[in-house]
């Protein structure tokens, strides 16, 4: 019965993804019996975790006794969050910032080697950061922002922590790497062709959708292809939350939306079970999760018709060759 009433909640869209979908489906699942894991001894490393949902994740980890290291592009803002997550840390629980564009493949690059100075072994490694830009912008490296920040760099620094991320790893804990994604993808299939928007067609909304098809397709590839490495990989969307960045980017959504947003501690609870659990986040991988539940990555026919092994081998070399580039 209760799965009967989470189809019936997913199917609707609105039901899932607003405030009602966690409330109802915390009470179904009993995600109360199961809280936040300890995370003493591990170590995170999450982007974009000055606001928002990644706020919350690296509140509720630092919590449970992680050790993390954020990445941020302000440096002011990155001291903050700091400052606000030290006297919640656990004894011998280190609170770091590495300062970089997820966007910009030199800056990526460097915080990778930064972090690999400083442990030896690495958890978890969350890509959250990312926006929805309304105008075109070029990524230092001349790739178009939105997907340089969601996908090149994030994929160019994962690539680059393997070491670490396989270090951390074992059979019955295996390392983990999770993509905060959007539901927005839905609506965009899987095109390389036109991932890269240019100036002259450049649709924001269109750009992050397609981004996040791509970062959830990149996440099945990349778990086949980490398998052997004790390391999972996971995506999850948050549903529509309540975040600075919807409120700059969807300001029309926001008030069409209103009161039926989650708030950002609701958005982020399904990333930190991912991060936390020993439950079934481990016994998997290469997932598309909403509220602790796997999620169907296609919504139509036309999407779904899209996913060829052909245009993920095109999207594989593609994506790999921009975040490899000299």
């Amino acid at each position: 019965m209760r799965n009967a009433v989470d189809a019936v909640l997913e199917a609707s869209v609105v039901g899932s993804f607003t405030k009602l979908g966690p409330w109802v489906r915390r009470r179904l699942y009993h995600w109360d019996a199961e809280p936040v894991a300890t995370m003493q001894g591990r170590t995170v490393v999450i982007s974009g975790a000055t606001s928002g949902l990644g706020r919350e994740c690296a509140r509720a980890l630092v919590r449970a006794g992680a050790s993390l290291d954020i990445i941020a592009r302000n440096a002011s803002k990155a001291a903050e969050l700091r400052a606000e997550l030290q006297p919640l840390a656990s004894a011998g629980a280190s609170i770091d910032v590495v300062i970089a564009d997820t966007g910009d493949l030199p800056a990526m690059r460097a915080a990778a080697a930064t972090l690999a100075s400083r442990h030896a072994t690495i958890d978890v490694l969350i890509h959250n950061a990312g926006a929805l830009d309304a105008t075109f912008g070029l990524s230092p490296d001349g790739i178009e922002q939105t997907l340089a920040s969601h996908v090149i760099g994030p994929l160019a620094m994962t690539e680059l922590l393997v070491p670490q991320l396989r270090a951390a790893g074992t059979l019955a804990s295996p390392a983990r790497v999770l993509w905060v994604s959007s539901g927005g993808m839905y609506v965009e299939p899987l095109d390389v062709a036109t991932l890269q928007m240019t100036a002259a067609n450049y649709d924001g909304t269109r750009a992050y959708a397609r981004a996040k098809r791509a970062q959830v397709t990149l996440t099945e590839m990349l778990a086949a292809r980490y398998h052997a490495d004790n390391i999972v990989v996971h995506a999850m969307h948050p549903g529509w939350a309540d975040t600075p960045g919807v409120a700059r980017s969807l300001p029309t959504f926001r008030r069409w939306v209103g009161p039926m947003l989650r708030d950002p501690a609701a958005g982020a609870e399904t990333l930190t079970w991912l991060a936390s659990s020993m439950g079934e986040p481990i016994q998997c991988t290469g997932q598309f999760w909403l509220d602790r539940r796997v999620r169907r990555t296609h919504r139509n026919s036309t999407t779904r018709r899209s996913d060829t092994a052909d245009e993920r081998a095109k999207l594989w070399d593609y994506v790999h060759a921009l975040a490899t580039q000299s």
